[in-house]
């Protein structure tokens, strides 16, 4: 029996909570200086990620999606700033992550961003009691000052994620990997988070579990208004978790929508051939068009539209020009109207 998830409600717009522009990340992969002299060859730059831009509104659930190795933890990492940016801007709650004149007010910011790992188990200290893994952030930012007062709040937010009080007094190695996921959560709300980017949260975990998990998070973001960056490959958990999708490839996003209509309506080529992939029993009979190939190199990416070499509908422009992101997505067959929304070829 499939696992029920609630489809996550159209939220009314509001200003945006974060915001990034032409975030770029280049990682130096060139041979050793020496080597390079002798065999006179240039330095080497891997686009991890390359002028990505995107908002999230207060209280809203924005995915990012794509097949590994097309840019989202990255992304990810530079949003909370675990990794610099090479160029771009990333502003939360008006904040700037980059600019040194706002470091004491991004030092204050902090406390208010927390991060979920995709294995929960290798951010834990394994020879902490859980009791005080989760009451961690609460000491280092000073929240609560009186041992009894700490132990009670660690009680509170155990209790808030499904646990058991008494589970703080055990080591994380003896629960299971939903358990651990839950002391994750846990763990992030403790420091009293408002921005949280899960990362691949669920992709470690069974297909039930991953339900009680993705309710888990969506009741907590309706209780304490959470905002939330998600992370994943796995449309089918994205679907009924996000108020809006970014889907990316090769460092780029190449559509951004909202979930019903990046379902119901996909623009670009990819995002269509990422929804044929998903099993889907509504959909038994229909022509599916599987996922050719695999993601260029990105030392050394296709001229154009990196998507082109797989793509049935590019021509020749599409080898030459790199698409401008229109109108929510960036596609040269969307833009002269040779594919329509839903992935279908117009006719000519």
């Amino acid at each position: 029996m499939k696992p029920h998830i609630a489809l996550k409600p159209v939220i009314t717009p509001q200003p945006d909570y974060v915001q990034v522009r032409d975030l770029r990340r280049l990682f130096d992969v060139s041979r050793p200086w020496l080597n390079r002299v002798i065999e006179r060859q240039p330095r080497q730059y891997l686009r991890a990620v390359d002028h990505v831009s995107f908002s999230v509104a207060k209280g809203e659930t924005l995915a990012i999606v794509g097949e590994s190795g097309s840019g989202k933890s990255t992304v990810a990492r530079m949003v909370v700033g675990l990794m610099p940016p090479s160029d771009g801007k990333v502003t939360i709650a008006g904040i700037s992550m980059t600019d040194p004149r706002q470091a004491a007010e991004r030092r204050q910011l902090r406390r208010r961003i927390q991060m979920i790992f995709q294995d929960p188990y290798a951010s834990m200290n394994p020879r902490w009691r859980v009791d005080r893994i989760v009451s961690e952030p609460i000491r280092a930012f000073g929240l609560l000052s009186g041992e009894r007062e700490i132990q009670a709040r660690v009680g509170e937010l155990l209790t808030l994620v499904g646990l058991h009080p008494d589970d703080g007094k055990r080591y994380p190695h003896a629960f299971s990997g939903g358990q651990r996921q839950r002391i994750a959560i846990a763990r992030a709300l403790a420091s009293e988070a408002e921005f949280l980017v899960a990362d691949e949260p669920t992709s470690a975990l069974d297909v039930s579990v991953q339900a009680q998990i993705l309710n888990l998070m969506r009741d907590l973001q309706d209780r304490l208004g959470l905002t939330y960056l998600f992370i994943s490959h796995n449309l089918a958990v994205v679907r009924h978790m996000a108020n809006r999708i970014g889907v990316m490839y090769l460092g780029r996003i190449v559509e951004i929508g909202g979930g019903r209509e990046l379902f119901t309506a996909p623009k670009h080529p990819y995002t269509r051939m990422l929804l044929d992939a998903v099993p889907d029993l509504a959909h038994v009979g229909r022509q599916r068009v599987p996922v050719q190939g695999e993601i260029p190199n990105p030392i050394n990416p296709p001229s154009g539209c990196t998507f082109h070499p797989r793509c049935p509908f590019a021509n020749d422009r599409c080898k030459a020009e790199v698409p401008a992101f229109r109108d929510g997505v960036a596609c040269h067959a969307v833009e002269e109207g040779r594919l329509m929304p839903g992935g279908v070829a117009a006719v000519v």
